[in-house]
């Protein structure tokens, strides 16, 4: 009985991808920087009916791939993919990349001690201007996910984007956010050290002296891109936008929680707040339980949540 039933689940899948490949259709293009390419992926509507709006979505942080995918992280979790071909079936176009120095785009990398907060701005915001001279597309958004919601902030307002969603996005500064982290973790020592070095981080200076048991967070060469991080509070930068906003977050994400959407939604108030329940950190409906979300980051069979979809899909088709 249990093979039985693991065929016909897996017969299911199997229909629903052939189903989703016949509904979208997925085009490769590239990005090219001085420092080398960065690739992407169109998820396209199967029939380009006008001119559809189109949304570039953005990864979170680490070596994030274009689809959601960690290499850290034993197996796929496709909810970039996933995200993308529903909204292409929703007659939504989108495009996912894999950020610079990841995935394809391991080439265009600098090396850590040159990677500045700013160059993923800056490559966000290219695609977005490559999206707006594309005759194909209409009106042109930007979706950013975790970390990717800053840079999305960021990139969608220097490039003129004419929409911004945000899902699980923090409104504390990075500063703040890894304060609270450590908060209770290290020995009163290492405290009153990491305390010292972010401080100055802060202020725009790097530390020469770091303990060697902290050395894996503040090492010397990663210094200068969280200086560059530290620089920019999503709720100010929220608050700054000038084009429709969509803040959406689920209520089982163990990894950022309600409280940072509805920091975001305080910052600006005239955007739309979307909490999806039972939605976790990749879009998927898992109950707030530790074993459930890890297996979960490496379960490619579990959809994601049609509350985000739909969220997403009804606010993109009002925007103009």
């Amino acid at each position: 009985m249990k093979s039985s039933t693991s065929f016909i689940a897996a017969l299911l899948l199997f229909l629903a991808a052939g189903i989703a490949s016949a509904q979208t259709s997925e085009e490769h293009i590239n990005l090219d920087t001085p420092t080398g390419s960065i690739a992407g992926t169109l998820q396209l509507p199967a029939a380009l009916e006008g001119k559809p709006r189109v949304a570039l979505i953005i990864a979170g942080s680490g070596p994030t791939d274009r689809d959601g995918n960690n290499p850290l992280i034993p197996g796929r979790n496709d909810s970039l993919r996933m995200l993308a071909m529903a909204l292409a079936e929703e007659g939504i176009a989108t495009l996912r990349y894999d950020k610079r120095g990841v995935g394809a785009s391991l080439p265009a990398g600098p090396t850590e001690s040159e990677l500045r907060f700013e160059n993923y701005v800056d490559d966000a915001a290219a695609w977005v201007a490559r999206l707006k001279a594309d005759p194909r597309f209409g009106p042109v958004a930007v979706i950013g996910h975790s970390e990717g919601s800053l840079i999305g902030m960021l990139a969608a307002q220097q490039a003129g984007a004419a929409a911004f969603v945000s899902i699980a996005g923090i409104a504390d500064g990075p500063s703040t956010v890894l304060r609270k982290q450590l908060a209770g973790k290290l020995p009163p020592e290492l405290d009153k050290e990491s305390e010292r070095i972010l401080a100055s981080l802060e202020k725009g200076t790097t530390v020469d002296q770091v303990p060697p048991a902290l050395l894996t967070l503040y090492r010397p060469s990663v210094q200068p891109y969280m200086i560059s991080w530290f620089k920019y509070v999503p709720s100010e930068c929220i608050a700054a936008l000038t084009m429709p906003v969509l803040i959406v977050q689920g209520n089982t994400d163990i990894q950022v929680a309600v409280a940072q959407a509805n920091g975001l939604y305080r910052a600006k108030p005239d955007a739309t707040l979307a909490i999806i329940p039972g939605m976790n950190h990749i879009f998927k409906h898992v109950r707030a339980d530790p074993a459930l979300q890890a297996a979960a980051y490496s379960d490619p069979s579990l959809p994601v949540s049609p509350l985000l979809v739909k969220a997403v899909s009804d606010f993109l088709k009002k925007v103009d």
